[in-house]
C-alpha cells in the first residue's frame, strides 16, 4: 500500500513549515506554488525602498526542500479545489489528487470594495509589487528634477501611505530617510528634504496591536523623521493625483496601499462558510467542516482564540501549518486530532535608522535596542547563509553611509 498523499498549496511561511514537519516521514508530499521561490515577506519593504535586492530575501523552493526526499515541488497555479473528489485543479488543466490537503495561500490586497483604486495605489505582497513600488518612488524624484511647475513639482514630491500598520509605518519611515539623507546631495533642481510623506490611518491609532507606550514612541520617531501622521482619517477616493480624506483633497503623485487584506479567492472554492474578508471558518484543529482531511492555515483561516482572530503574521502561518502537518501524522496513526493553540511570540516594527519598537510579551522596549532586536531576528529567520550574510552587509553599509545600493528603475512605462 502506497503512503498517503499530502498536497500543500502555497510555498510561503505556511507551506514550508508544513513540508518541513512532513519531510522524510511515511507520507508523500506535493507542494504547489505558482512561483518557484519563497519570499521573506517582512523584508519586502526593503526591496521596495531600494535597500535590498530581490534575491536577498528570496530562495528557490526546490533548494529549500532539497533534503526532503519525500517532498515533490510543482510549479503551477491552482484554480480550484474539488473537495468532493479530493482533487486540486490547476489553471492549465492539470490536476493533483490528494488524501490530505493543507491550504496556505495567504492573503491579497483588499481595497474595501474599491478595486478601481489598485492601479493608483499598489500594495506590497510580492516581489513584483516591491519592484513596482521602487520604480514609482524613484521615478517621482526623477520627474520632479525635470519639472518646472512648482505645484506639479511638489505633487511629485508628496507620498501618501494608506494604512498605519507595520508595513505602512516601515515604508513611511524608510521613505523619509531616503528623501532626507540618501538623495540629499544628488539632485540639482529639487530639494529632496522638502519631500512630504503622509501616513493615513482610518482607525484611532497607528500600530493598533502594540501597547500605547510603544505606539507613542513610534509616532514620535515618525514625527522626528518629518512624517505627517494622520489618524482617524479615512480615505474615500483615490485617483492619479492623490487621495480624498473625507472631503479633503490631498494632492500626491505617489500613493501606496498598506491597509486592508483579503484571503485568497481560492478559499471560496472549498465550499465552506467564510468570514467577511473571505477566510475559511475552521474547526479547532484547523480542518474545515465536513472534510477533516482538509486543513486551512495562516491568513486563509478564520481562527478565534480567546474570542479574537489570531493575527495574520508569519508566526501564525508557521505555527498553524506545523500543527496541521502534525495532525495529519496523528490521523495516519489513527489518533484523534488536537485543537490548535497559537503562541504569540511578540511583535516588532522598525520606524527608521536605529529606531524600532518591540513587544516581546513581558519585555516592551523601543529605540536602538529594539532596532538591533528587529535586525538580528529578521536575519536569523532568513533562509540560507548566503542571504543572511548579504543582508547583514547591505544593512551595515546603509547604516553607515545612508545609501541604498539598489536604486534601479526597471520596467519603466
Amino acid at each position: 500500500m502506497s503512503p498517503s498523499h499530502v498536497v500543500v498549496i502555497g510555498g510561503g511561511f505556511a507551506g514550508l513549515s508544513a513540508a518541513k514537519v512532513l519531510r522524510n516521514r511515511d507520507v508523500r508530499v506535493t507542494l504547489l506554488d505558482r512561483r518557484n521561490h519563497h519570499v521573506f515577506q517582512p523584508l519586502l519593504y526593503q526591496v521596495a525602498t531600494a535597500t535590498l535586492s530581490p534575491g536577498d530575501i528570496a530562495a528557490p523552493i526546490r533548494w529549500v526542500l532539497r533534503h526532503a526526499r519525500n517532498v515533490r515541488v510543482l510549479l503551477g497555479e491552482v484554480a480550484r479545489v474539488n473537495v468532493a473528489d479530493r482533487r486540486v485543479e490547476l489553471t492549465d488543466g492539470g490536476r493533483v489528487d490528494y488524501d490530505y490537503l493543507i491550504v496556505g495561500t495567504g492573503s491579497s490586497h483588499a481595497y474595501f470594495g474599491h478595486p478601481e483604486w489598485e492601479p493608483y495605489a499598489p500594495g506590497l505582497k510580492t516581489l513584483e509589487d516591491a519592484l513596482e513600488i521602487r520604480r514609482r518612488v524613484l521615478l517621482a524624484f526623477e520627474r520632479a528634477e525635470r519639472e518646472t511647475d512648482v505645484a506639479r513639482q511638489q505633487e511629485l514630491l508628496t507620498f501618501v501611505l494608506v494604512g498605519g500598520g507595520p508595513t505602512g509605518v516601515e515604508l513611511a519611515g524608510t521613505l523619509a530617510e531616503i528623501a532626507r539623507q540618501t538623495l540629499r546631495d544628488e539632485f540639482r533642481s529639487i530639494d529632496t528634504s522638502r519631500t512630504r510623506i503622509v501616513l493615513v490611518e482610518a482607525g484611532p491609532t497607528i500600530l493598533p496591536t502594540f501597547p500605547d507606550k510603544l505606539r507613542t514612541a513610534a509616532r514620535a520617531s515618525l514625527t522626528r523623521l518629518g512624517v505627517e501622521v494622520r489618524e482617524n482619517a479615512r480615505v474615500t477616493n483615490i485617483d492619479d493625483h492623490g487621495v480624498f480624506i473625507g472631503e479633503e483633497r490631498l494632492i500626491a503623485a505617489t500613493v501606496l496601499w498598506a491597509a486592508g487584506v483579503a484571503a485568497s479567492p481560492l478559499v471560496a472554492t472549498l465550499g465552506v462558510p467564510l468570514d467577511r474578508v473571505g477566510r475559511a471558518i475552521v474547526a479547532p484543529d484547523l480542518s474545515i467542516p465536513g472534510h477533516p482531511e482538509v486543513f486551512v492555515v495562516g491568513d486563509a483561516a478564520a481562527f478565534l482564540q480567546d474570542g479574537k482572530q489570531v493575527p495574520g503574521v508569519a508566526q501564525t502561518a508557521m505555527q498553524g501549518a506545523a500543527h496541521a502537518a502534525r495532525m495529519i501524522l496523528r490521523r495516519e496513526r489513527h489518533q484523534e486530532t488536537m485543537p490548535f493553540v497559537y503562541y504569540d511570540k511578540g511583535s516588532l516594527a522598525i520606524i527608521g535608522r536605529g529606531s524600532a519598537i518591540a513587544d516581546l510579551n513581558q519585555a516592551k522596549f523601543s529605540g536602538l535596542v529594539a532596532w538591533f532586536a528587529w535586525l538580528f531576528l529578521h536575519i536569523f529567520m532568513l533562509i540560507g547563509f548566503r542571504n543572511r550574510l548579504l543582508v547583514l552587509v547591505q544593512w551595515a553599509g546603509a547604516y553607515v553611509t545612508f545609501q541604498r545600493s539598489v536604486r534601479l528603475i526597471t520596467n519603466r512605462h
